[in-house]
């Protein structure tokens, strides 16, 4: 199994980035799947999830900001982060569980190798 993180980098507070998570020997959408991140000297917090069944789920610190998308025919998972803050400025990482129960408690299977994002005010 491989999860392969892209689209980091440095933007602008108030600008967008979409960070999207390759897939190959799993397929997100017979799992929970989700975002997480990581900012120097703080815990991996999730930020996102979907669930097999499409239903999502967001930390307060991102509701309306970011949107969390699967493509099934790509067998891809994308974060649209819209509105950046430089607190946003994180590693984030892609990740599969059984459930998003299981994302939520951080009972991972498969990670991500993490994509930078920088965002400066």
């Amino acid at each position: 199994v491989q999860l392969v993180d892209t689209g980091g980098g440095l933007v602008k507070a108030g600008e967008s980035l979409r960070l999207s998570c390759v897939a190959s020997g799993v397929i997100f959408s017979r799992n929970g799947a989700g975002w997480y991140r990581q900012a120097p000297g703080k815990e991996r917090e999730l930020v996102a999830a979907i669930s097999s069944g499409g239903s999502t789920l967001y930390a307060s610190s991102v509701k309306g900001r970011f949107s969390i998308v699967r493509d099934d025919a790509k067998n891809t998972l994308h974060l649209q982060m819209n509105s950046l803050k430089p607190e946003d400025t994180a590693m984030y990482y892609c990740a599969v569980a059984p459930s998003v129960l299981s994302l939520e408690d951080r009972a991972v299977d498969y990670w991500g190798q993490g994509t930078q994002v920088i965002v400066s005010s």
